[in-house]
C-alpha cells in the first residue's frame, strides 16, 4: 500500500483528490493539509511515501514545502500539482527535489499512475517540460559530455537532480563528503557547467530520457562501484 499525503488550500480539491486516490486498492491517503506550515508538520508526523503538493499555497510556495519535506526525509517523494504550465516553477520544483510536476487538468487515471511511478522512484516530467528545462540552462540534448561520465559520476548526478546535498549523497553512496565534493566538481567539469543548479536540471532530463535503471544503485553495491 502506497501512503499518500495531499496538500491543497481548496477543500473541494483535497476531497476530490482524496476520493480519487482512496478508490485505488494500492493507494491510501494518510493525511491532508491546506498550508505550507501544516504540510511540513503533518508530513513529518505521518511519514507518507508520496506527497501531492499544490504549487501555490496561502502561506508560501508548495515548492518550498517540498524542499522542507525532502530536507527532513529524502525518502519521501513529492509530486507537484499546478494549474499553470510555468517553466520557472518546473525548474524550481526540480531543484527543490520534486519527482514530478503535473497539471490539474490531468486525467484522474493518469494522476494515480503518476503517484505510483513517483513512489517507485521514477521522475515524472513530460518531454515538453523537460525540453524547456534543458533549453533554459543552455544545454544541448545531444551533448556527448554526458556519455563521458563514469558510473559513479552518473550516480552522483542523479542524486543531485533529486535535490540531495553532498552530505546526503555521501550517506547514500557510503562516501566521505569531501569525496562527493570532488565527484561533483568532476561532473560539472565534464558537462562544461559552473553551477550545481545547471547539473540538477540536466540530471533530471537525463533521468527522464534514459530511465532510472541506467543509473540505479544495485542493493549492496554502494562500496564496490568505481569511477
Amino acid at each position: 500500500m502506497t501512503r499518500v499525503f495531499v496538500v491543497d488550500d481548496h477543500e473541494v480539491v483535497r476531497l476530490g483528490l482524496a476520493g480519487l486516490i482512496n478508490a485505488e486498492v494500492d493507494l491510501e491517503v494518510v493525511g491532508e493539509a491546506a498550508t505550507r506550515r501544516q504540510a511540513v508538520d503533518r508530513v513529518a508526523a505521518t511519514r507518507p511515501d508520496v506527497v501531492v503538493l499544490d504549487v501555490r499555497l496561502p502561506d508560501g510556495s508548495g515548492i518550498d514545502a517540498c524542499r522542507d519535506i525532502r530536507s527532513r526525509d529524502p525518502d519521501i517523494r513529492c509530486l507537484m500539482l499546478s494549474a499553470y504550465d510555468d517553466a520557472a516553477a518546473v525548474r524550481a520544483a526540480v531543484l527543490a527535489g520534486a519527482s514530478g510536476y503535473v497539471l490539474k487538468n490531468l486525467r484522474g487515471d493518469r494522476l494515480v499512475d503518476g503517484i505510483r511511478r513517483v513512489a517507485r522512484g521514477d521522475s515524472l516530467l513530460t518531454p515538453l517540460r523537460a525540453g524547456r528545462l534543458t533549453t533554459a540552462v543552455g544545454l544541448d540534448r545531444g551533448d556527448p559530455a554526458a556519455r563521458a561520465l563514469t558510473t559513479r559520476e552518473r550516480q552522483v548526478l542523479d542524486l543531485i537532480s533529486r535535490g540531495l546535498t553532498n552530505r546526503q549523497i555521501g550517506e547514500h553512496l557510503d562516501l566521505a563528503e569531501k569525496t562527493v565534493k570532488n565527484y561533483v566538481s568532476g561532473v560539472l567539469g565534464k558537462l562544461g557547467m559552473e553551477r550545481r543548479t545547471q547539473a540538477a536540471v540536466f540530471g533530471a532530463e537525463l533521468h527522464r530520457r534514459e530511465g532510472e535503471s541506467a543509473i540505479r544503485i544495485p542493493p549492496g553495491s554502494a562500496g564496490t562501484l568505481a569511477g
